[in-house]
């Protein structure tokens, strides 16, 4: 099992970070907040990883927190709950929050993520809430280290994202205009690239 990279970033797409070790480039796909969390192309980055192995492919997915990873790892261990959808959920909010989702039975906060219907959310804190805990986040706590609070809606996931990869508020505000903002993160991120 791969645990970590450790390496320099060397791309950031809509498929997902390049993250170069020894010359050797590892292609990862993050969630909106671990996108939020990297650092400049070329600079020096950790993300921690978990190795989805299928009958056809090997996936890799990185995340800047081991309190991602281990909400990606039960969320994937859901009846119907796969790779992609953790991921959606995870772009939808920070770790705390979605602990906190969690252990309240806030049905409405994973329904809204884009492919969980509400028998799914429901099913999802039924089997979780127990392995959460009993959550109080310090006040602050859920704006997490890049400052993207637990309410930041998609598109601004996505317009932060776009920041990241580099390119000015003003070009990013232009992408955006005719991206359909009730799409998932990724699917924004992917329009407004596609739209250039």
């Amino acid at each position: 099992m791969i645990e970590r990279l450790t390496g320099t970033l060397a791309a950031v797409g809509a498929e997902g970070v390049v993250v170069d070790v020894g010359g050797v480039g590892f292609l990862l796909e993050v969630s909106a907040i671990t996108y939020r969390d990297l650092p400049a192309v070329g600079a020096p980055v950790v993300l921690l990883t978990h190795l989805q192995v299928r009958e056809d492919a090997l996936q890799l997915y990185g995340f800047s927190s081991d309190e991602e990873r281990e909400l990606f790892r039960l969320f994937i261990g859901v009846s119907k709950i796969g790779p992609r959808l953790a991921i959606a959920a995870l772009s939808s909010r920070r770790p705390v929050a979605l602990r906190q989702a969690l252990a309240t039975g806030d049905v409405a906060a994973f329904s809204s993520v884009p492919g969980i219907g509400k028998k799914t959310a429901e099913r999802l804190i039924l089997e979780l809430k127990d392995k959460v805990g009993d959550l109080t986040a310090p006040t602050g706590a859920s704006a997490g280290a890049g400052g993207v609070g637990a309410d930041d809606g998609p598109l601004s996931l996505a317009r932060a994202a776009l920041v990241e990869l580099g390119f000015a508020s003003v070009e990013v505000d232009k992408l955006l205009v005719k991206v359909d903002a009730t799409q998932p993160v990724e699917t924004i991120i992917k329009q407004a690239l596609s739209g250039r």
